[in-house]
């Protein structure tokens, strides 16, 4: 299993946004969407064995779990409508239970220290990060929780707890990248066990 969290800073807590403004209107949900979809796409196929954690304004967290998913398709506003529609069960979250909106989505009353605890569980959590060892130097862990922030820095209290949290602190390359691409990477380095077989 691969996860990937992801710290949505001024992603919506409501379903009273615009799906013609993902971008803008929407606290930058796009950045989440294009994570979402580079977790889970292939080339004619979805990867069934990755789960996905958008922390939408440490209040709520959306989790789409690929072995169960349905209608995602590789577009921006499509997952959009997802998340959306999670949230519009966010009522039927009680306390950490999930209130599931589709085939493998579900939303839960969680914020960002909650959803990292619970992920981390029997995972490896790696933060990708600029400052952190060269990728090409760290061995692929089996089950890892891939650890990324939207277009904003992780807070301070984001980065405290991921130094206590990380079991790798990594970087992806010489070049900073945007975190949908970074997923790509990540896989990447995971299919060709470390960029040793292709």
């Amino acid at each position: 299993m691969r996860q990937f969290l992801i710290a949505g800073h001024d992603a919506p807590t409501t379903p009273e946004f615009s799906l013609d403004d993902i971008a803008g209107g929407a606290g930058r949900l796009d950045v989440l969407c294009r994570c979402v979809n580079s977790a889970f796409f292939l080339s004619h196929d979805i990867r069934e064995a990755v789960r996905v954690h958008l922390v939408l304004g440490d209040e709520y967290t959306v989790r789409f779990e690929g072995s169960e998913l349905r209608r995602l398709n590789p577009d921006e506003r499509t997952t959009a409508a997802l998340i959306r529609k999670a949230l519009e069960h966010r009522d039927e979250a009680i306390g950490h239970m999930a209130a599931e909106s589709s085939p493998g989505v579900s939303i839960r009353r969680m914020g960002f220290e909650e959803t990292l605890r619970e992920a981390a569980t029997d995972a490896t959590v790696v933060q990708l990060h600029e400052d952190g060892d060269p990728v090409v130097d760290v061995e692929p862990p089996e089950r890892p929780l891939f650890v990324l922030s939207d277009h904003h820095d992780f807070t301070d209290e984001e980065e405290s707890l991921l130094a206590e949290a990380a079991d790798e602190r990594v970087r992806l390359g010489p070049q900073l990248l945007h975190a949908d691409h970074a997923i790509t990477v990540a896989h990447n380095y995971l299919d060709t066990e470390g960029f040793q077989r292709y």
